[in-house]
């Protein structure tokens, strides 16, 4: 992906007329008029194909409609599609349905915030997209966005030993429950292992089915499915990234972000931004200026989920406070401390860090003392520095682009949600060649 030279590139590429347009500056607000065909942002040409139908909606398909609720919208969609798909599980196998697929059913609508998707259909709006068709598909792509994060937290969960998830027993748990009394308990937990697998496994394929059924002009669909393609290989190199660093222990602060930015920055902000230009046939420029914000945003959001581990209220957070020390996370937080500790010499800190972490019965106190160690070498503030720094840098990105005014300011919104950043919150800048940077899927298409 270019990042110099933007803001002269967007100027270039902005359209000529900037008047402020009838536009939803949040959810409840009136849809504005669909774009001209053409303009200097590289436009919407001729599409080879008549606009298809929309998708499913119990919203119909006013844009208007899903502005002013866009999680009730695409959940609406997501209900729809997952009943068809239940359908299809309980004429395979009853069992199956109820232990399995009825249970990323259930995840998938029964919790969570749908950011993604949010992210994904303010995008398409910025980018000026209210058509009917292209509101359908927006709304089949964001159901698709919650099943693959259904995918990534059931797999996480299993792999990092986690026991609560959104404040329930996680998927593992809850299926080695239900067969607790049925045998030996061993095998029960090794079967809640497997059937979390094949869960995540499953929501994967309904997503990707999701992707595939969705009917788009040719073009489009080269550049919304080049997208997708990506951003899964993306989110399982950084699940592996992740728990081989914590397999080895290696923490270094340089592959703690690169496995931040690839596990969680690209599919949880950059790519949902990214499938909403794809999907609003935006051009290069601001294709660009919107995924350079959502990778900064995107890594900023990993960041404050790794401080909401070590210092978060489990009642908001839905999980215990800890996860990430007892199982050896390479986090930024923990691999800063780390670094630190060591170049001044520090060692009874080196020795706390290396006798608590990854040890999973390390006990509260032991936590307690690990946390100390965040704070006493500034490991904690300096993360939360770069937080600031990230997402302050992802704002004057989005600011680059010529965006239509009230969805840009709606999209602010998000991101600073995403990144935990008050309004007004300011920060310094971040040296891009600290974020790591992948090839712009369909950015100039």
């Amino acid at each position: 992906m270019r990042r110099t030279g933007m803001g002269s590139t967007v100027t270039k590429d902005h359209r000529a007329d900037r008047r402020p347009r009838e536009h939803p500056a949040a959810e409840g607000a009136s849809a504005p008029a669909p774009r001209p065909a053409g303009g200097q942002d590289g436009g919407r040409g001729g599409h080879p194909c008549d606009a298809p139908p929309p998708a499913l909606t119990a919203y119909g398909d006013d844009p208007g409609a899903v502005d002013a609720d866009v999680t009730g919208a695409v959940r609406a969609v997501l209900g729809e599609l997952l009943a068809r798909d239940m359908a299809a599980a309980r004429a395979v196998d009853p069992l199956f349905a109820e232990d399995v697929a009825a249970r990323v059913a259930r995840f998938t609508q029964g919790g969570g915030k749908f950011g993604r998707s949010r992210l994904l259909w303010w995008a398409l709006r910025a980018c000026g997209g209210g058509e009917p068709w292209r509101t359908g598909a927006a709304l089949r792509l964001g159901a698709a966005l919650e099943l693959i994060q259904t995918c990534a937290l059931v797999h996480d969960d299993v792999m990092d030993g986690a026991r609560l998830r959104r404040g329930r027993p996680a998927l593992h748990v809850e299926v080695a429950g239900q067969y607790a009394g049925a045998g030996d308990p061993e095998r029960g937990a090794r079967l809640g292992e497997a059937s979390a697998i094949l869960a995540g496994d499953l929501a994967l394929a309904w997503a990707d089915d999701m992707v595939a059924d969705t009917e788009l002009p040719r073009d489009t669909a080269r550049r919304v499915r080049g997208l997708w393609r990506a951003m899964r290989t993306e989110m399982v190199a950084g699940q592996y990234l992740d728990v081989r660093g914590e397999a080895l222990s290696a923490r270094s602060p340089a592959q703690a972000i690169r496995a931040a930015c690839l596990k969680s920055a690209l599919y949880s902000v950059e790519r949902p931004l990214a499938l909403g230009a794809a999907l609003g046939d935006a051009g290069p420029a601001v294709t660009r200026a919107l995924c350079s914000a959502g990778r900064c945003v995107g890594l900023a959001f990993q960041l404050r989920d790794d401080l909401l581990d070590a210092f978060g209220d489990p009642r908001e957070t839905g999980k215990p406070v800890g996860g990430d020390i007892r199982s050896g996370k390479s986090t930024y937080l923990a691999a800063v401390a780390q670094a630190r500790a060591e170049s001044a010499g520090d060692r009874r800190a080196v020795g706390v860090l290396r006798g608590t972490l990854g040890r999973d019965d390390a006990s509260d106190a032991e936590l307690d003392d690990v946390r100390a160690v965040f704070v006493a070498t500034g490991a904690r503030d300096a993360v939360a520095e770069k937080i600031r720094g990230l997402t302050a840098q992802g704002l004057r990105h989005l600011d680059t682009a010529p965006l239509e005014p009230l969805a840009a300011a709606r999209l602010r919104t998000l991101l600073r949600r995403a990144a935990g950043a008050p309004d007004g919150a300011a920060g310094e800048a971040v040296p891009l060649s600290l974020i790591p940077a992948t090839k712009d899927e369909g950015a100039g298409r």
